[in-house]
């Protein structure tokens, strides 16, 4: 029998019958996070105007709210779910909305490939009540200013892959796929995505903009190679978990499931951001983004090593080699995907890496982290055999 839970998610002081999710990657007031911002920028406050009215005026014509879920990770004992509601016409098929196949990241079947745009061309819906069914558990939550769902629940599901039930006040419902890990694995896989596994020059704008919302995203590249890497880097134990973390926008994670899917690789979530205002600012921080994210998962899951793989083209080595100094016992080793001269004008303006880049991987090194580099999977995967690196 279903019941409501009114004790407390992991990591969250008290008990509410009702939480109110974080945006992912941003800082609310009234959250319980540290250091909360007590009032919202004033791009936060007009972004949320503009939204409200844009709301109002598609719910007086029939306009009802939908959930797009993304998938989520746990350890037994929680579970972190992360969804977003939006708008949909009530003629509009679950199949049709920009977030659909959505989990195939997760391993489920991949949906028809759309324009880019499609993904963008939503509209969503703040402080939406939203019930999520884990198993016998029911939590009622609600969505945060942007729509977005990211909130710790209280979970009973044994160690693997499963589905939890996610319901909106009218009654429609999705699924989310949630990896719950298991206590025994003693490794894990963090990938960047943009020009670690899909080639995307995102730096330079205008590229950027056509790969995102004008490409068909069927004609996508993978780095030749990546998938491969990971399938041997996973092939000693299933149940490793893979985390992809990008500054990628949320609207775009549909695209890059059925990406990821379509090419051989392996399941796992995705932890992208906003790219709207922030609560203190006109645009988010990329880097603080993944800097918050690696530090949440190595406190969530503290018996996981990590294998950290990006690309030398901006800021993954220096992240990468934060991450090692602060958290030595949670790094397993390094892996930067060398861009090519041309790959490097388009990151930062010059036909190399970085000083700092460079820099921080010599540091990586010092601090006994294992640092390899390649051109592509490849390479990368003939380096990691010589160096005998294996997740077991």
């Amino acid at each position: 029998m279903s019941q409501t839970s009114d004790r407390p998610a992991p990591g969250q002081p008290g008990g509410r019958a009702v939480l109110r999710a974080a945006r992912p990657g941003v800082v609310r007031p009234g959250s319980s996070h540290p250091g909360a911002a007590p009032r919202l920028h004033v791009a936060a406050r007009l972004e949320d105007a503009f939204d409200r009215r844009i709301a109002a005026r598609m719910k007086e014509r029939g306009w009802t709210v939908r959930i797009e879920p993304y998938a989520g990770y746990g350890s037994p004992g929680w579970v972190r779910v992360l969804a977003r509601t939006l708008l949909a016409a009530p003629a509009v098929q679950a199949s049709d909305l920009p977030g659909a196949g959505g989990s195939a990241q997760a391993g489920a079947e991949t949906a028809q490939a759309v324009r880019g745009w499609r993904s963008f061309a939503t509209a969503q819906v703040a402080g939406a009540p939203v019930e999520i069914h884990v198993g016998d558990l029911v939590h009622h939550v609600v969505t945060d200013r942007g729509g977005y769902l990211d909130v710790l629940v209280e979970s009973e599901l044994a160690p693997g892959w499963h589905e939890v039930r996610l319901v909106t006040s009218d009654g429609r419902s999705v699924v989310a796929p949630v990896h719950v890990i298991d206590p025994e694995v003693k490794f894990g896989l963090v990938s960047d995505i943009d020009d670690t596994v899909m080639i995307t020059r995102l730096p330079r704008l205008l590229v950027a903009a056509w790969n995102v919302l004008v490409r068909h995203e069927g004609a996508r590249e993978p780095v030749p190679g990546m998938a491969a890497l990971y399938r041997d880097l996973l092939a000693y134990d299933p149940r490793i978990p893979v985390v992809y973390l990008s500054t990628g926008a949320w609207n775009a994670a549909p695209a890059i499931g059925r990406f990821l899917r379509r090419h051989g690789f392996p399941a796992g979530p995705m932890l992208l951001t906003d790219w709207g205002p922030t609560n203190t600012g006109w645009f988010r921080s990329g880097p603080r983004h993944k800097v918050t994210q690696l530090r949440r998962l190595m406190t969530e899951l503290p018996h996981i090593q990590w294998v950290l793989v990006g690309d030398d083209g901006q800021h993954d080595p220096e992240i990468y080699a934060g991450a090692a100094q602060h958290f030595p016992d949670h790094v397993r080793a390094i892996l930067l995907r060398q861009l090519t001269y041309g790959e490097h004008v388009l990151a930062h303006g010059v036909p190399a890496p970085t000083i700092e880049g460079m820099a921080a991987g010599r540091a990586a090194v010092r601090d006994g982290i294992a640092v390899v580099q390649g051109g592509d999977g490849f390479e990368l995967l003939r380096a990691v055999r010589a160096r005998l690196l294996r997740m077991r």
